[in-house]
């Protein structure tokens, strides 16, 4: 029988960790009313920001996303692109 050799691990050095954005603007609830908050974490065509380039943590990205989905089944986000403008009625 043949020896089985050993994996040697290596240690990965951890990254700092920069702040969340939403924690450090002091904002406590997220509201799908609040488009403006909104609309920075939507690209051009629509999609959702990931966390891993947008900087927040899980907590704030699930409720972003949350937020961001209901807008947009309210009719205020677009699905398709970032921002809807809404037209004034006049009378």
């Amino acid at each position: 029988m043949s020896k089985k050799k050993k994996r040697t691990q290596y240690v990965r050095e951890k990254l700092p960790t920069r702040p969340c954005p939403i924690t450090v603007a002091g904002i406590e609830e997220i509201d799908y009313k609040d488009i403006e908050l909104l609309k920075m974490f939507i690209t051009d065509k629509g999609k959702i920001i990931p966390r891993r380039i947008s900087g927040l943590n899980a907590r704030s990205q699930k409720k972003i996303t949350r937020a961001i989905k209901q807008a947009r089944n309210a009719a205020l986000l677009s699905f398709a692109a970032g921002y809807v403008e809404q037209d004034e009625i006049q009378e």
